[in-house]
């Protein structure tokens, strides 16, 4: 018998994926579409994207699908030493949310009936800025080529948020240096 579970995400979606990766202009439309997609190739309960901010410390979920508004609105997303997926920037698995030590709301989970998860880190350079999820409701078999694939594409997602943040940084000192007198423009 064969125990590798049968591959679903094939070249096609990939770089279907990928190219919308490289080529959208709406950030927020792209991770919506993303996890949209997770969800559907995947047929899994649910999928998500949370960025972490560094001033609140916690991770805020910027993009979902499949989750109830009660299970996003829980509480706050705080990092502890077990997040895997974040503090060792590797992809992480749960199998059951309900009874993990890891899970910051299990009742929540129970209440979803969400039972497992795996966690892929979105890296910028080699720092973790947020987490690629997706949920449930049964353990969640992956081809490894598919886990591989997740991982690329969270990647790519990381790669695509900091040129966006590169982008708006460059926007605003532009900004700052057009309203500056004309004799402070030119450098002397």
């Amino acid at each position: 018998m064969n125990d590798v579970p049968q591959r679903r995400f094939n070249l096609r979606e990939f770089k279907a994926i990928s190219r919308a990766i490289s080529t959208y202009e709406d950030l927020n439309i792209l991770m919506r579409h993303m996890v949209e997609g997770i969800a559907r190739t995947f047929k899994i309960k649910g999928a998500s994207i949370l960025l972490y901010d560094e001033t609140e410390g916690q991770l805020f979920r910027v993009a979902s699908c499949g989750l109830s508004d009660a299970y996003l609105k829980k509480g706050p997303l705080l990092l502890g030493e077990k997040d895997d997926a974040f503090v060792k920037g590797e992809p992480s698995f749960i199998f059951d949310m309900q009874h993990d030590p890891r899970i910051q709301y299990p009742d929540a989970a129970r209440v979803e009936e969400i039972r497992s998860m795996f966690s892929f880190p979105i890296k910028s350079r080699n720092a973790v800025v947020g987490l690629l999820r997706i949920y449930h409701t049964e353990g969640i078999d992956l081809h490894p080529d598919d886990a591989d694939s997740i991982a690329v594409m969270a990647l790519h997602l990381g790669l695509v948020i900091e040129g966006s943040g590169l982008r708006n940084f460059l926007m605003t000192v532009s900004a700052a240096m057009a309203n500056l007198p004309r004799r402070m423009r030119q450098g002397g």
